[in-house]
């Protein structure tokens, strides 16, 4: 896990690495609603990373999932929370 920022200033505020190389950019925002300036910081990564770039997410406080692009996606932060829901619906058990 590492943060990236360029010298002009973008950044992007978690970068997670597969150990195959592969990367995938989380931004954090807070606001409702998201334009596509928004992904710039995502959109520049994904050119400087190349084929590296597996994936760009957006989380906002937004209600609605968001297709932004091939490989860039609104999350609602909410769905964080929906996840433990969900997995207390349907544990995972040990094998």
């Amino acid at each position: 896990m590492f943060h990236y920022r360029t010298s002009t200033g973008h950044d992007v505020d978690l970068v997670l690495e597969a150990q195959g190389g592969w990367v995938v950019g989380i931004e954090v925002k807070a606001a409702m609603t998201l334009t596509e300036d928004d992904f710039k910081p995502l959109r520049l990564f994904s050119e400087v990373t190349g084929k590296r770039f597996h994936r760009g997410v957006l989380l906002y406080m937004g209600s609605e999932p968001l297709g932004f692009g091939p490989k860039l996606h609104a999350l609602p932060v909410s769905a964080l929370w929906r996840l433990d829901a969900q997995r207390a619906k349907h544990p995972v058990t040990s094998r």
